[in-house]
């Protein structure tokens, strides 16, 4: 009897003293929740991102099997252990600091707690400050610059239906940008318009322009006259879409911005228009607006723009009625996707509960 029992005492031994082995047809497909760094390689050599940059994420991967070889019975054996990933540390680059970062501008606490650097609101009727944040800051602008390209368009009175064609020279190379506009794609001045102002199209604000009488250099000359007419002493134009960090200005000039381009009515239902299809070489292109808060009814949008790039961080400008009055919102330099809206509507419900207050 002992001469039978005795192998399988052997092998039952063995498999208590060695770590707990997993046959591969067994294994389990349970996930295991574990800490990984942003940038390390998942399952299948995938890169894993991580919710911020920079910081440690919690992820679900399965658990990685380790083949390794036992001995039992004197007889070498083929198990697999279950071993939880732990990932690859890698270094992840810091966030690019903006210019407003680089000025501090980012320490300066506000009452309404804004994510963004510099806020200006004013009543437009009465030019009433009514709120104010690092006003003066001279900040780059990014795509609010297409307010500008737009009025500086409109008000030179060019043929609307005339085609213009995306060329070469129209690519970004600043920022290497995408654009589903094509390089020979033609269309009509006003589409063109429509597109840099309601989407941000960055090859339709170059080749606005590039269209310009005496091209991009007359052009640029003429925004930078029309900003100095209008008081807009802190500003300076480089481009007609706003990818250069050079394109800069204030939270108080743009307030002056908003309120001359929300008298032309082209430009208010341009930039308000929440979504626009387009033939283009046979192709339909849907656009929609960068700014999902024209698509809510509570709000009553004037006129509006976004802009970003990693020097200027998120900006906004908007024209709204905020209890039945014409309210001008600046912000600039705002840190989050969607935290530029995020301040619009701090600043609305403050505006709502200012009026309320006065009413009690």
């Amino acid at each position: 009897m002992k001469r039978f029992l005795m192998p399988f005492l052997t092998a039952i031994l063995a498999s208590l003293l060695a770590t707990p082995p997993v046959e591969a047809k067994q294994q389990s497909q349970k996930k295991t929740v574990v800490k990984i760094k942003p940038g390390a390689q998942g399952k299948n050599g995938k890169v894993v991102k991580a919710a911020k940059a920079g910081k440690s994420s919690k992820v679900q991967l399965r658990p990685r099997l380790v083949k390794k070889v036992v001995l039992v019975h004197g007889k070498r054996r083929v198990v697999y252990q279950r071993v939880a990933f732990t990932g690859q540390q890698m270094t992840v680059a810091p966030a690019i600091a903006t210019v407003g970062d680089l000025a501090g501008l980012n320490r300066t606490t506000d009452p309404l707690e804004l994510k963004s650097s510099v806020a200006y609101v004013i009543d437009q009727s009465s030019s009433q400050v009514l709120f104010e944040k690092n006003a003066d800051a001279v900040l780059p602008i990014a795509s609010i610059t297409k307010l500008m390209t737009g009025l500086v368009v409109v008000e030179a009175n060019q043929d609307m239906d005339e085609m213009l064609t995306i060329a070469e020279e129209d690519v970004d190379r600043e920022k290497f940008s995408s654009s589903r506009l094509r390089v020979g794609v033609s269309l009509p001045r006003s589409v063109m318009l429509h597109l840099a102002l309601m989407s941000s199209e960055n090859r339709a604000s170059a080749a606005l322009g590039r269209n310009y009488p005496g091209g991009l250099p007359a052009f640029v000359a003429a925004m930078n006259a029309k900003a100095k007419a209008l008081g807009m002493q802190d500003t300076r134009y480089v481009d007609a879409n706003g990818l250069s960090s050079k394109n800069v200005s204030s939270a108080r000039d743009l307030a002056r911005l908003v309120v001359a381009a929300g008298q032309q009515p082209l430009l208010a239902k341009y930039s308000t228009d929440p979504r626009y299809a387009v033939e283009a070489n046979g192709r339909t292109l849907n656009y929609v607006n960068t700014n999902h808060l024209v698509n809510n009814p509570e709000w009553d949008i004037g006129l509006q723009k976004t802009g970003y790039i990693s020097e200027a961080g998120r900006c906004l400008v908007m024209q709204a009625k905020i209890e039945g009055r014409p309210v001008v919102m600046v912000f600039l330099d705002s840190k989050g996707k969607e935290s530029r809206l995020g301040d619009a509507s701090r600043v609305r419900k403050w505006l709502e509960e200012a009026k309320l207050r006065t009413m009690l």
